[in-house]
């Protein structure tokens, strides 16, 4: 059987890597997809290194045992703890994670004040500090821990007063500071982007890692020959732990918002 054929496997922690799926399904339109969130778990920005990479790392089997070509870790937490052991695991398989788009924003505009939205697992991790560390004499960067945000999206609020005073608050240190732009560093946030937009200003630039996650993946499928060539557009199916028909109609949802 031709493996190019194969599903995508795309994992998050939850339904946020929605976002990264919606990316690859834009560049690669003739592929099939497989998305797995782990809603039960979720979230995984405020777990132990430890207790994230053994996720990790039995969800990118579980997407393998599916017959998995390729796998997308569509969440900046689970890239920083897992991303290089499962390269060494699998090194056949294509697999590419996420950063926060931290580049794009710097040469945006120079001399720049970037806030970087991200959970707290995520900024502490070495592999977040050594990329903010790249750039920070070219911009002034602002890591912004942001606890409890992705859990709307886990709920589905997308918008609504509870998640304007979140923000509102979250980001009140804006009024004092000129910001240039902000990072979304964690795939459920754009799905809340007019809502941080709402909060930050019209004038703030918005900066996500999906897109360039979708990139690479084209990429690393196109060396490896793997990329489907197939006429009709690909198939794409949800697996969520959780197994719930309210979390599997959130992410058809997401999917299509």
């Amino acid at each position: 059987m031709d493996k190019c054929v194969n599903p995508i496997g795309v994992f998050d922690s939850g339904v946020g890597g929605i976002s990264v799926l919606k990316e690859l399904v834009k560049q690669m339109p003739h592929e099939n997809f497989i998305y797995f969130g782990d809603s039960k778990h979720a979230p995984y920005g405020t777990k132990t290194l430890s207790e994230v990479k053994h996720l990790t790392i039995n969800n990118v089997q579980f997407l393998l045992e599916h017959g998995a070509k390729a796998i997308a870790i569509a969440c900046n937490t689970a890239t920083s703890a897992a991303a290089s052991v499962l390269r060494n695991m699998y090194p056949d398989i294509p697999v590419v994670g996420i950063e926060p788009a931290i580049k794009p924003a710097v040469l945006y505009k120079k001399d720049s004040c970037i806030v970087v939205m991200a959970t707290p697992m995520t900024l502490k991790q070495e592999k977040f500090q050594i990329l903010m560390h790249r750039y920070e004499n070219m911009a002034d960067i602002i890591p912004l821990p942001c606890p409890g945000l992705m859990e709307f999206v886990e709920r589905g609020i997308l918008d609504g007063d509870e998640l304007d005073r979140y923000l509102t608050k979250l980001l009140g240190f804006l009024n004092h500071k000129k910001i240039d732009s902000i990072v979304l560093g964690c795939t459920h946030y754009p799905f809340v982007k007019a809502a941080i937009q709402k909060a930050a200003g019209n004038g703030v630039m918005m900066f996500n890692g999906g897109e360039g996650t979708a990139r690479e993946m084209k990429r690393r499928l196109t060396e490896a020959k793997l990329l489907n060539n197939q006429d009709k557009e690909g198939e794409t199916s949800f697996i969520n732990s959780l197994n719930t028909k309210e979390e599997l109609n959130l992410c058809e949802y997401l999917f299509k918002s």
